[in-house]
């Protein structure tokens, strides 16, 4: 059953390419949904590549299983005094914890608010192009959850896990779960959880870049992130029109709430994980954990695991709302 009671008032073209190329047009529009929704069969990777998520060929033992560079200690002296045996585990289960910062994303924020939009929780999203899209991007989202899982495996299986610290919920999830707490309205909860998925979906890009691009790394790594990145080529340019949807319909009050909150979104979104860290060197047996996370979180510009929100940017100026929101994007983009 809908209900609205908590609101009120083609050619081809690659995946690599859609996000950068619709996100950059003045409005995405009723046409590019349904352009969105035909290509789906084409371009979604559990349509097109299962077999290669299914056997992506050989581990090498030699390489890393995670970028040195996304390491923010990598050069901190105490940790480079850890023996090669504790640095190669810190590195393996840096990669698992981030397959599990996705996972968490999509399962525990992505997946009930594409439950919320298709059950009608939301204002302007009743027209069958949309639903199409977001059930089209439920099941990506499902996909890519089996995907990481499935990677993960592989690391443990070849790297001989036999134990692993609790990894807990991310960074950007703890974040998220905080500010449902302290506000108790269902729409207050509601909206938060759509602005964690838009700003999550329309740049979740520059995050599994940061994988894809790695050098030095496992190739299966570098190819799960590329494969889910060509989905979310796609999800990006279909929440920002749902967004360009909403928005306008949300009451005053709502669109304030929604204003407000960004920041929030968007830090939570790109934030370093300092609660995790320490925890993955004291597991693996390295001394003085706590003074090197002290040490390095002291450097500037470490607060930020990514800080590339130029499509975030893009939305809030196709709102109208770019002087309301109080984030500089340029100036978090030069400190990196």
């Amino acid at each position: 059953m809908t209900t609205h009671a908590p609101f009120t008032d083609t050619p081809d073209t690659t995946p690599e390419t859609l996000d950068s190329e619709l996100l950059a047009k003045p409005s995405v529009g009723r046409s590019t949904l349904r352009r969105l929704a035909d290509a789906w069969p084409r371009r979604a990777t559990i349509r097109t590549d299962m077999a290669a998520v299914a056997d992506p060929g050989g581990y090498d033992p030699e390489l890393l299983d995670y970028p040195l560079e996304l390491l923010p200690f990598a050069e901190h002296p105490l940790f480079l005094a850890a023996s090669d045996e504790q640095r190669r585990q810190v590195n393996t289960m840096a990669w698992i914890s981030y397959n599990e910062r996705v996972i968490a994303a999509e399962e525990f924020v992505a997946n009930p608010t594409f439950t919320k939009l298709a059950h009608g929780v939301f204002p302007g999203v009743d027209r069958y192009e949309v639903k199409e899209v977001v059930q089209q991007s439920h099941v990506d989202e499902v996909w890519h959850t089996y995907m990481h899982m499935a990677a993960m495996q592989r690391t443990r299986e070849a790297r001989r896990l036999a134990a692993e610290p609790d990894y807990g919920q991310p960074v950007t999830n703890r974040r998220l779960y905080a500010l449902t707490d302290e506000y108790g309205e269902r729409w207050q909860k509601d909206l938060l959880y759509l602005l964690w998925t838009a700003v999550g979906e329309i740049s979740i890009n520059g995050f599994l870049d940061l994988l894809a691009r790695g050098k030095g790394i496992q190739p299966m790594h570098t190819l799960i992130a590329r494969l889910h990145a060509r989905d979310e080529a796609a999800h990006g340019p279909v929440l920002a029109e749902l967004m360009r949807e909403i928005f306008p319909k949300l009451n005053a009050e709502q669109r304030d709430f929604w204003v407000r909150m960004m920041p929030d979104a968007i830090t939570a979104f790109g934030a370093e994980d300092w609660e995790l860290w320490p925890r993955l060197l004291e597991f693996s047996g390295i001394r003085h954990a706590e003074e090197i996370i002290e040490d390095t979180r002291k450097l500037p510009g470490n607060e930020l695991m990514m800080n590339d929100f130029s499509t975030v940017h893009r939305m809030v100026r196709e709102l109208g709302i770019e002087h309301q929101v109080d984030y500089d994007f340029a100036a978090v983009r030069a400190q990196g």
